[in-house]
């Protein structure tokens, strides 16, 4: 089982994305199902991990749902810890600010090695999201699907336990605005707008 060792640590160095890739995020869940899949472009990267810009007006789809994407967005690949955040601000016409998907086996796999070079990241979903809402404040998302799934998914116990420490981990340093929750993704937000708009 992937995850919570030293995340990356099998990747090549070309797997990893270079600033101007297209990255194609592509989540899945635990039992194989395809889940969201949203197109970006690498921004770079910093001492939290790697940030990928999501422009508004993207397609982004999943089964059973497909939509353009109303405002922008980062999205950090972190270097260590098993999740993947996305960071709005105040054109989110939704309270979201910061949306943090509990994830699991992350990995980069470069598919296209020219200048104009592609990557697909990809991550488990484990169901489990951190949110900070302007509105409400910092509060787990998705407790209930997290016990559907661990049930009609046999999530291993182990597992179990990991995505829930990481989880409790996760809430307090969104809370605290610790690390990567601490503001620093707004630089890369107007970085992002300023290159691709």
């Amino acid at each position: 089982m992937r995850g919570s060792g030293v995340p990356f640590a099998d990747h090549s160095p070309a797997d990893f994305p270079r600033p101007g890739d297209l990255v194609v995020a592509r989540n899945r869940k635990w039992d194989g199902s395809v889940h969201w899949v949203v197109p970006g472009v690498h921004l770079g990267e910093d001492e939290h991990g790697w940030w990928t810009y999501q422009g508004r007006g993207e397609f982004i789809s999943r089964p059973g749902m497909a939509l353009y994407t109303l405002t922008d967005a980062v999205l950090l690949v972190p270097r260590d810890g098993d999740y993947a955040a996305t960071f709005y601000d105040e054109a989110n016409p939704g309270e979201f600010r910061v949306y943090v998907d509990l994830a699991w086996d992350l990995s980069w796999r470069r598919i296209r090695q020219d200048p104009d070079g592609t990557v697909e990241f990809h991550m488990i979903d484990m169901d489990l999201d951190v949110i900070r809402a302007a509105g409400r404040g910092v509060f787990v998302d998705d407790e209930d699907e997290f016990e559907e799934h661990r049930a009609s998914m046999a999530y291993p116990d182990e597992l179990v336990r990991a995505v829930r420490a990481e989880c409790a981990r996760l809430v307090e340093r969104v809370r605290d605005r610790v690390g990567p929750f601490s503001g620093v993704a707004d630089a890369w937000l107007a970085q992002g707008r300023k290159d691709f708009t």
